[in-house]
């Protein structure tokens, strides 16, 4: 059974909190399943901003360099023509790429239920009885991970993203809110302490138990 350290409400006591076994303690035969959905994330999110000018599109070349007959030189009717200097681009991207790839939702609710399996046996899990109120303040919410001693990269998973947790995480360094639905593979595997808060733990263990 997978437990991991839960902390109450305005205590510093922490006592062990178990954890939905068919989420939190799947048998992780390989990790191909984990790369091909945490190369998925990055591909889907990347941005296709390269893009390189064809022998049309590069400015000047419209004289002829040199006549045709007579120089004993190779034949060019234009001076931007790719193997030239200053030429056209052969085979360059262009922009229209598209790089994203696509993953069933049955294999990427497997991949994200075994990346919480590790992250469990790694003992990275901590769930919270809620994020206490910080009033916005960046300050409170420091205190706060500081006095449940989630240090390195923390990623805290809340029932849903709102206007206070962001005011009151956005200044922090290495430290993601991240709602419970949207939880991936990416940030578990990045993050050296996961945070839950109860309502968002029953969510995951909602979303993805039972789903095989």
């Amino acid at each position: 059974m997978a437990t991991a350290t839960y902390t109450k409400a305005g205590t510093k006591a922490t006592t062990p909190a178990r954890l939905d076994s068919s989420v939190f303690s799947v048998e992780v035969k390989n990790h191909e399943l984990i790369k091909q959905a945490y190369v998925t994330y990055l591909a889907n999110g990347r941005d296709n901003l390269a893009k390189t000018k064809k022998r049309g599109e590069v400015r000047g070349g419209g004289k002829k360099p040199w006549k045709q007959k007579g120089t004993g030189r190779a034949r060019f009717g234009s001076s931007r023509v790719p193997i030239w200097r200053g030429g056209g681009i052969t085979f360059g991207p262009t922009g229209d790429e598209n790089y994203s790839k696509n993953m069933n939702v049955k294999a990427k609710r497997l991949a994200v239920r075994q990346a919480l399996s590790l992250a469990s046996q790694s003992d990275k899990i901590k769930v919270v009885e809620a994020f206490v109120a910080m009033d916005k303040k960046t300050k409170d919410m420091a205190k706060f991970l500081n006095k449940i001693e989630a240090n390195g990269r923390v990623v805290c998973v809340v029932e849903k993203r709102d206007h206070a947790n962001e005011l009151a995480t956005r200044n922090i360094q290495k430290l993601q809110i991240v709602a419970s639905k949207n939880l991936n593979v990416y940030d578990i595997l990045n993050a050296d302490c996961i945070v839950f808060s109860k309502e968002a733990l029953t969510n995951v263990s909602e979303w993805l138990g039972g789903k095989k």
